[in-house]
């Protein structure tokens, strides 16, 4: 194996030669166990963990590194590292970070297509496609949508579905797969290149682990069937973890969301509803809610049947969340500062008391 193997391009070997890490082993972050990692390259594979530096200096969460990394370490006692520096993220997903204020949750980083993977017997969801979409488009990351277990419905329940997908978001690929039969798999490895990095997003029990083991073509990940009293999935995976395919393609695996929290800081949600998002520029007011307000092009755009009733609710619902957000993140940083800013003063007072 080659660091090309993980995905190492031009971009990340112009920052190795400018930051002078000759000294340093490069290698590509492949899990994450508690501020933990497991660092890969060419060589091998090692137990490493931050050095105080890095921990020091880390403002937030982000600033820790996260599956698809790059970074530079040290090797000790064999298989052990240290990592001495973290490589800037080419793009990251993230979404809004369960039940902690103002906080982000990283999905993968380096990232160039994410795999929407929804089961079409039980998980199917329109509104929360849109969902993964909106933290995708944020992202900079190109989305492709993963319907699974094709072969428990009906082709004519299948056509319907995906006509409702085209429909909606008609520039989204859609590719229907069986894990089963394996109808499907030929397509899904035919928009897999080696080289680039996937991601597999989506809830608990749609069969991404069942997608990356039949992409491997041997059992690597834990599989488990739903559960009959909730029909719920059950979180096998219960961490990131970064798997190189047999065709070249590298494919990260995420644990079940069943949240999907809008932490959009980007243009996510315009180009998940574009059409909304064009309309709402001939809208009579700057500051248009696109609810009630006269001279609204959005809700022209209702009224005409341009735009869906499902879409334009699920629109307004991220925009509110998007907005709740950004303002959770306001309010942290203002307590973040004056927290910073009562430990400098308690510090300063304890130096002039002990002179």
């Amino acid at each position: 194996m080659t660091l090309e193997d993980l995905g190492y391009n031009e971009i990340v070997e112009q920052y190795r030669r400018t930051n002078q890490f000759e000294p340093f082993i490069i290698g590509r972050i492949i899990a994450e166990h508690k501020e933990r990692y497991i660092v890969k390259n060419q060589e091998g594979e090692y137990d490493a963990e931050i050095t105080g530096h890095l921990r020091f200096t880390a403002q937030n969460r982000s600033d820790y590194p996260a599956v698809g990394d790059w970074v530079a370490f040290t090797v000790h006692d064999e298989n052990k590292g240290l990592i001495h520096a973290l490589f800037p993220r080419q793009s990251m997903i993230e979404r809004a970070a369960v039940g902690k204020f103002g906080e982000k949750q990283i999905i993968g980083t380096n990232i160039e297509y994410a795999f929407i993977v929804q089961a079409v017997d039980r998980d199917y969801n329109l509104n929360r496609i849109e969902r993964y979409l909106t933290i995708s488009h944020a992202s900079g990351v190109k989305p492709i949508i993963l319907l699974t277990k094709i072969d428990l419905i009906r082709d004519d329940e299948l056509a319907q579905i995906i006509s409702t997908i085209n429909k909606r978001l008609p520039d989204i690929k859609v590719i229907a797969l069986s894990n089963e039969t394996n109808v499907g798999l030929d397509q899904l490895q035919q928009n897999i290149e080696k080289g680039k990095t996937y991601c597999l997003l989506g809830s608990s029990g749609v069969g991404k682990s069942t997608v990356i083991n039949n992409l491997l073509g041997v059992k690597a990940m834990r599989t488990d069937a739903i559960s009959l009293v909730s029909d719920r999935g059950k979180h096998v995976t219960t961490h990131r973890e970064l798997h190189v395919l047999k065709n070249g393609g590298i494919m990260i695996d995420n644990p079940g969301m069943r949240e999907v929290g809008i932490a959009d800081a980007g243009s996510g949600i315009e180009l998940t509803f574009e059409t909304i998002h064009e309309l709402a520029q001939a809208c009579k007011y700057k500051n248009c809610t696109h609810t009630n307000e006269p001279g609204c092009a959005v809700v022209a755009g209702l009224e005409n049947g341009s735009i869906e009733q499902a879409a334009y609710e699920n629109y307004l619902k991220m925009g509110r969340e998007k907005e709740h957000f950004e303002m959770s993140l306001m309010d942290k940083r203002k307590k973040d500062k004056a927290m910073g800013k009562m430990m400098k003063n308690y510090k300063k007072n304890n130096f002039f008391k002990q002179k």
